[in-house]
């Protein structure tokens, strides 16, 4: 009996992990992509615009919904330090956060921004760029057990960037800390806006990515296997409002999020040996009603 209780409870554990996701799989990644680290959509070109992170080209790519690279554009006089996140504003600007952190150690963390004018062309230069720093970080590394001031996750909302910190500290406990920058060329303090908790265990609780929708309702941020949402708060007190966690019951490196529509999320992953590198969609009402 007990080796029955096993495999049944096997079984389950693999049908909630596979069988039961919610994710629906739009494409395969191209091959080219093999690490895509942000992604943002947009609507008019009905295109999904990728970038990677360190070690591949300083370069954002323009991918239709049937995987296929329509757009290559090269940002010329930028390296890709640790490129982590794209966002766009609402005029169509393009935003490229090269704040990817992970030992705490850079002092050299900015926002370039891409003129909607310029993403016909095949190399552009950047119209502006954006540097700040964390004041709270003192040391560069801190200890240990203070590593927050990595960031894979951002969007622009009302002429300000929000930034989720991803939680790199030993003794992990789920604390991401939110701060505000101002979408203004030079050198500016980071301000930090408040803080909140995931979970406790990293692998399904360290955040990814984050994005606002559309309508500026709601705001959510990714993790390997989580969406967490916010809703129904006023201005930019984005953590004051209902904040739920949606399972999506689905395990892989997942590395970026970006609003199809108001309640459409576009949700890419690395490949991973054979698996992983799709970009799939999910409907949050229907998320929330499994929750």
């Amino acid at each position: 009996m007990k080796k029955i209780f096993l495999l049944l409870s096997v079984v389950v554990l693999l049908g909630c992990q596979q069988g039961f996701t919610s994710l629906n799989t739009i494409f395969s990644l191209p091959k080219k992509l093999k690490e895509v680290s942000g992604l943002t959509y947009d609507s008019n070109s009905k295109l999904l615009w990728a970038l990677e992170d360190h070690g591949n080209a300083n370069a954002i790519y323009g991918i239709n919904l049937k995987g296929k690279i329509e757009k290559t554009i090269t940002i010329e006089n930028t390296d890709n330090v640790d490129w982590e996140d794209i966002t766009r504003d609402k005029q169509g600007n393009f935003y490229i956060g090269d704040f990817g952190n992970n030992e705490n150690r850079r002092k050299d963390l900015s926002i370039y921004k891409i003129d909607k004018k310029d993403l016909q062309s095949e190399r552009v230069n950047p119209s502006y760029k954006i540097s700040f720093v964390y004041p709270e970080q003192k040391d560069f590394p801190p200890k240990k057990s203070d590593l927050f001031y990595d960031v894979e996750g951002f969007f622009e909302f009302k002429n300000n960037f929000y930034l989720f910190t991803k939680n790199r500290s030993k003794g992990f406990d789920g604390t991401s800390f939110v701060y505000k920058i101002p979408n203004k060329a030079g050198f500016h303090q980071a301000v930090l806006m408040g803080k909140f908790k995931t979970c406790n265990k990293y692998n399904s609780c360290a955040i990814t990515s984050a994005a606002i929708s559309p309508d500026d309702k709601k705001v959510v941020v990714l993790t390997h296997d989580k969406i967490i949402m916010f809703e129904n708060f006023k201005s930019d007190s984005f953590l004051n409002g209902k904040k739920t966690t949606l399972e999506l019951n689905h395990f892989s490196q997942k590395e970026a999020v970006t609003f199809k529509d108001n309640t459409t999320l576009f949700i890419a992953d690395e490949r991973t040996k054979n698996e992983g590198g799709n970009v799939y969609d999910v409907n949050l009402t229907a998320l929330k009603t499994k929750s």
